[in-house]
């Protein structure tokens, strides 16, 4: 089952008929995901007549009848939407509380699975012995929009040695996904088809931030994060802090669409990245107050890793 959760606002459109629409044109959505709808309490929602109808949208043209129903949105609500960061780490929360299996699978909408890799994950987990401080990283690629979606490993690393697919954020900031050691996972010598684990991460730095399936009970995402910036890789460094080795896993992977090679984030994201810095500073002081370890040394480094930090994303953008 997929969990989704939405902050509708953010769209300002018709969220419960347009799911409508998506469970009605789609059954695998209607079957398999689950929507948990969040409203500021400041901007609760009343019944309008003046809100699109969706009874007679086109099943064939989901993302045309989206951007249509996103025209309804009025001026204020624009404007209300540009000057409030979104709310991911209050949602990525919403939808584990909502998550009733003993294992999560964290990661992004955009963010497409392997070929079968539900199944297989499910075997894994069921023949290994449970390792509550575990967390499993599902190695993450950039696929070029010309290619075709791998049907597997030898595959996927085939559009890697023809430069139409590259490790995830590899030229754009490179420490996101850098600990995966995605060589060492090409590579990997092991014939085997079924789950397993290539190799364990051993170089873990501040900054990473993989999609990773763990029990359900890993520390959750801190919710004074909002907007861009700090929301997932925090959360990644106190799961290090609190103990949790991270095992790389083959020959599952997952995909985003597009090769980036240059920053095209807008100005607001910066501004956003910059005021979760700040509140960065408080966070690790509250990580070390609750462990009494701090592995990588933050307390003394911390504002200047920031720096640093900042100082090559803009280099490589």
């Amino acid at each position: 089952m997929l969990i989704f959760s939405l902050a509708p606002l953010a769209y300002g459109c018709n969220v419960p008929g347009y799911v409508k629409y998506l469970r009605r044109c789609f059954v695998p959505i209607s079957e398999r995901v689950a929507f948990h709808v969040l409203f500021p309490g400041s901007r609760m929602p009343s019944n309008s007549s003046a809100a699109p109808r969706t009874e007679g949208l086109d099943c064939l043209r989901p993302e045309k009848e989206l951007a249509r129903l996103l025209k309804w949105r009025s001026a204020e609500l624009k404007s209300w939407r540009m000057r409030n960061p979104y709310p991911q780490n209050v949602l990525r929360n919403l939808a584990r509380k909502n998550c009733h299996t003993d294992y999560v699978f964290l990661l992004d909408v955009d963010v497409i699975p392997s070929r079968d890799l539900a199944q297989g994950l499910d075997a894994f987990l069921r023949r290994s012995p449970r390792c509550p401080r575990c967390a499993y990283v599902v190695p993450t690629y950039e696929i070029d929009n010309r290619a075709h979606f791998p049907k597997n490993k030898p595959d996927l690393i085939r559009l890697v040695r023809k430069g139409l697919a590259q490790p995830f954020h590899h030229k754009i900031f490179i420490y996101n996904q850098y600990a995966t050691n995605f060589s060492r996972w090409e590579n990997e010598e092991s014939q085997n088809t079924d789950v397993h684990i290539s190799h364990d991460v051993t170089n873990f730095e501040f900054l990473y931030e993989p999609f990773y399936v763990a029990p359900d009970d890993v520390p959750p995402h801190n919710e004074k994060f909002i907007g861009y910036g700090y929301t997932r890789n925090t959360q990644v460094y106190e799961m290090f802090v609190a103990g949790y080795k991270f095992k790389v896993l083959s020959p599952v992977f997952t995909c985003h669409w597009g090769l980036e090679k240059k920053h095209k984030w807008p100005p607001w994201r910066e501004r956003q990245n910059y005021a979760n810095r700040a509140i960065f500073e408080v966070f690790k002081r509250e990580i070390f107050a609750r462990y009494q370890k701090d592995p990588l040394n933050m307390i003394k480094r911390a504002p200047t890793v920031s720096r640093i930090a900042v100082s090559k994303f803009r280099s490589k953008t």
